[in-house]
């Protein structure tokens, strides 16, 4: 062939290249720009990345006691890839028929992982781990368990967490991102053979400590009132019960109880009754034990004054209805102003609350914290029900003098008292005293906040005298004790219901300080509905509030 026909026919050379590049050109869009399905897919058959359990950090009380802690338990899971009739068998016999219908299900799919067991005692792992000889496809993961170390003590306060380890009540719901240590990761490689899988693990930088959250709480105390008002909503059959401990001077909460309870580890215990912490969310009306923060308000705006006398018969015509005494066949006649209290006269507080002015005493009520909802590291708070000026007609305002027509949660009028006892000063309760993160830093420190002046030092010194009144000659001698001198409040209160108050419902409530002269703890009783034949305040609740004062003293004797 003459040159020029080998030019027209092409150099054998360039078709090589163009083969090599065609070909290195493919090689390069599959390595380097692979199609999506195909790495899903490959990434699935060969490993996955699989998240460790995360672990959380400490609750303890004041004093440094351990409330809740992470552990590990042994927890058990298969792949039914693995698994074939004769391990299913074996399986079937240490598993629930659920579980063994489960797997039965799974077998033959592409499913890989299932569990069959979660975070049991390591006597039960035992038969777990004597399979795992013979069954290739049982696999046992450690994941972290909540240790309430004290059961059932602060439940409410405490909360509790899913199964995730995420919080779902109480502390461990309010401080979740605080409690929360980031979890590690497991990559599940699997072999070519698919006859077995190992595992790796990758975990994030160590942290420098175990997040902790202090609380106010002094579980030596907890023990005492949950022990003794417990007992009593049981006895009496009661519905429901709270006590709040408070440090008037500080606002600290020493103690926060609220029945029916429930153990945080048991997950059947975790109704929706027992779930509720009623110390912040239940909202009642008060009754008599509301009598002292009204006249408070009445004494500032000067609707009253400290010497007058009011005339008291058993019932009084207000407007379009009655208002009764406690025993409505018995008149007190000509009472005192600090009697009004002494004797809780609904009567004569009625008179007060006709004279005031709605506007003022709706303000007034807001400025002591009421309608409002409190500011306190804790989920659920309620804000209660005061209702607008405008709709306080006819018997509304003589009623509100009582402590009915609006509805109160526990944690408020215990903050409003706390600023009677203390000289006038409305402190902003608190429950948590410090938090820690999981890289050592202080987050958070409760410290005591006083939120505004809602009275003069002399009218709470005149209050408080006349609630010393109410221990030595009034309603509330069941609640005195030897031991050191209290002073409080005692209230019945009926049970609002559908077009008026339920018949036979009432709460019992009793609400005081001590010691007298220089006070350092408040407390809140209140048991509501009970159904035994008791429910005056001052023969059922001032008891409990005797025997918690009295046990609470052997304490500070014996710290």
């Amino acid at each position: 062939m003459s040159p020029k026909n080998q030019e027209r026919a092409g150099n054998p050379w360039i078709l090589f290249v163009l083969f090599f590049a065609v070909i290195g050109c493919t090689l390069i869009a599959r390595h380097c720009y692979p199609n999506p399905l195909v790495v899903q897919q490959s990434q699935h058959q060969y490993w996955r990345k699989v998240p460790l359990k995360s672990t959380r950090g400490i609750i303890q009380d004041v004093k440094g006691n351990a409330l809740v802690i992470s552990e590990t338990l042994p927890s058990f899971a298969v792949d039914p890839a693995m698994i074939n009739s004769e391990d299913l068998l074996k399986i079937s016999q240490i598993v629930s028929p659920e579980v063994t219908a489960k797997i039965h299900s799974l077998m033959g799919t592409k499913s890989r992982f299932t569990w069959i067991n979660h975070k049991i005692s390591e006597h039960e792992a035992l038969k777990f781990k004597e399979l795992m000889k013979t069954v290739r496809g049982l696999r046992e993961i450690d994941e972290p368990y909540r240790k309430y170390t004290n059961q059932r003590l602060m439940s409410h306060v405490l909360g509790f967490c899913d199964n995730e380890n995420k919080g779902q009540a109480g502390i461990e719901q309010q401080w979740d991102n605080t409690l929360y240590n980031p979890p590690g990761q497991k990559i599940v490689v699997r072999r070519r053979n698919s006859q077995a899988a190992s595992l790796m693990e990758r975990q994030p930088e160590r942290r420098s400590v175990t997040p902790i959250i202090t609380l106010t709480l002094d579980s030596r105390i907890q023990y005492v009132v949950e022990k003794h008002l417990f007992k009593t909503a049981e006895n009496e059959r009661a519905k429901w019960a709270v006590c709040i401990c408070m440090n008037p001077n500080t606002g600290e909460i020493l103690a926060m109880a609220s029945y029916p309870t429930y153990d945080p580890s048991n997950r059947k215990s975790l109704t929706d009754e027992a779930l509720s912490n009623g110390a912040i969310s239940r909202t009642y009306e008060p009754g008599s034990t509301f009598k002292p923060v009204y006249m408070a308000i009445a004494l500032e705006r000067g609707w009253v004054k400290k010497n007058e006398m009011f005339f008291c018969p058993a019932k009084l015509k207000v407007a379009d209805g009655f208002i009764r005494e406690s025993d409505a066949r018995v008149a007190l006649g000509n009472v005192s102003t600090a009697q009004l209290l002494i004797k809780s006269s609904n009567v004569g507080m009625a008179q007060i609350g006709i004279r005031a002015d709605r506007l003022k005493t709706y303000e007034s009520l807001q400025t002591m914290g009421f309608g409002q909802e409190p500011d306190i590291e804790l989920p659920g708070v309620s804000r209660g029900i005061l209702p607008y000026p405008e709709n306080w007609r006819g018997i509304t305002p003589a009623n509100i003098a009582i402590g009915q027509g609006l509805a109160v949660t526990p944690l408020q009028l215990t903050t409003a008292m706390a600023a009677v006892v203390n000289g006038g000063k409305l402190m902003s309760p608190y429950i948590v005293k410090e938090a820690v993160n999981s890289l050592g830093e202080l987050v958070y420190r409760g410290e005591p906040k006083v939120m505004r002046e809602v009275m003069t030092p002399e009218t709470a010194a005149w209050i408080r005298n006349a609630m010393r009144d109410v221990i030595t000659e009034g309603t509330g001698k069941r609640a005195a004790t030897k031991i050191v001198d209290v002073a409080g409040k005692t209230g019945t209160a009926q049970v609002a219901g559908k077009g008026g108050y339920a018949p036979g419902k009432y709460v019992a409530s009793f609400i005081g300080f001590w010691p007298y002269e220089e006070p350092k703890y408040l407390m809140l009783i209140a048991i509501g509905e009970p159904s035994n034949g008791r429910y005056y305040g001052g023969e059922l609740a001032a008891p409990v509030f005797k025997a918690i004062v009295e046990e609470m003293a052997e304490l500070e004797y014996y710290s």
